[in-house]
């Protein structure tokens, strides 16, 4: 039984002691109670981690920490070679920060161990920086991301709707943080909403939190947290060309301003806001079929335009061997057309 104590401090304790037991083991972390990973591990995992789950960042972790074991070894690395190896996990304005934040660590002689410091690093924001200070520093700091939200809501019952609701989320989840053992308590948060505060069918009977939930006292803890109804994606139509000879595809290198920036790319029309994919380029182009793809704000309809033999490109780029296409680094997006180009 629980000696008496204020139920903040009850519920820290009781989560504490269930991350001892059930802690997930992730290859950038520490085992509970152990000193914490080095700042390098857990920043690099955070950043890959931002809106992709953690069985998809894992080979690619695994992957960057054996090519870059150092921030120093990643700070020296050509962007385009980042890029190519972060190709996959989509939202690749991470990539090009990631290299951006390693040379200002570089630079410095090391990673700010607080929050403001670490807020300064390209790409960092108010989640990264707690979950680094917390989890590498051993600071307490408030640490919210998805997981975090779900626990949290349904503990309070916080009725309002996302994204309006995030300011009681956070005012809450500030109130039952620890001063000591922070780390460990943002990733026990983290483990409790991946594994058993699930968005749906949650396992109340396993949750260390249960007796104190108010949302699961009210009989119905998966309606939370409540979310805004969702608005409809605008599409856009673009074209991708597929130029082939000798056994090679010409391959170009998107402009670092455009959405997948700095990424190598089959040609084609770049698919602005405003792009229709309406016509062809002159000469017998063959139509390869169309490839479907979803982006944060929009979702993508690519037709693939085949080339006939004597096609020249345009511009610069580069012969890339079809039997390597996969060393090439192509965003999501481009594979799916290249592979439809090659059915």
């Amino acid at each position: 039984m629980d000696s008496p104590c204020h139920p903040e401090e009850r519920e820290a304790r009781r989560l504490l002691a269930w991350y001892d037991l059930n802690a997930r083991r992730l290859p950038w972390r520490s085992p509970p109670g152990t000193p914490p990973p080095e700042p390098y591990r857990v920043w690099l995992s955070e950043v890959m981690l931002q809106q992709t789950t953690t069985a998809a960042v894992a080979p690619y972790f695994a992957r960057f920490i054996d090519r870059w074991p150092t921030i120093g070894e990643l700070a020296a690395a050509d962007e385009a070679d980042v890029m190519a190896a972060w190709a996959g996990l989509g939202y690749y304005s991470r990539a090009r920060n990631l290299v951006a934040a390693a040379r200002f660590v570089a630079r410095r002689g090391g990673f700010p161990n607080s929050e403001a410091g670490l807020r300064e690093l390209p790409g960092v924001g108010a989640y990264i920086a707690a979950a680094v200070a917390a989890i590498a520093f051993g600071r307490r700091a408030v640490v919210v991301d998805a997981n975090v939200e779900r626990v949290v809501s349904r503990l309070f019952a916080i009725a309002e709707p996302l994204p309006a609701a995030r300011k009681a989320i956070r005012t809450a989840t500030d109130s039952i943080t620890p001063a000591e053992s922070s780390g460990d308590f943002a990733q026990a948060m983290m483990d409790l909403g991946a594994t058993i505060c699930t968005p749906r069918a949650p396992r109340c009977l396993l949750c260390p939190l249960a007796p104190d939930c108010a949302a699961r006292a009210e009989g119905d803890p998966a309606r939370y947290p409540v979310k805004a109804a969702k608005k409809t994606k605008p599409l856009r139509r673009g074209r991708a060309l597929w130029i082939a000879r000798n056994g090679a595809v010409w391959l170009v290198r998107r402009d670092g301003e455009t959405l997948l920036g700095g990424m190598r790319a089959l040609p084609g029309d770049g698919w602005s806001a405003q792009a229709d994919g309406e016509g062809t380029p002159p000469g017998d182009w063959r139509d390869g079929g169309t490839v479907r793809h979803g982006f944060t704000h929009f979702d993508l309809e690519l037709t693939v335009l085949v080339a006939p033999e004597d096609a020249t490109p345009e511009g610069a780029g580069e012969w890339w061997p079809i039997d390597r296409l996969g060393e090439a680094g192509l965003p999501t997006v481009f594979a799916k057309a290249a592979r439809r180009a090659l059915t």
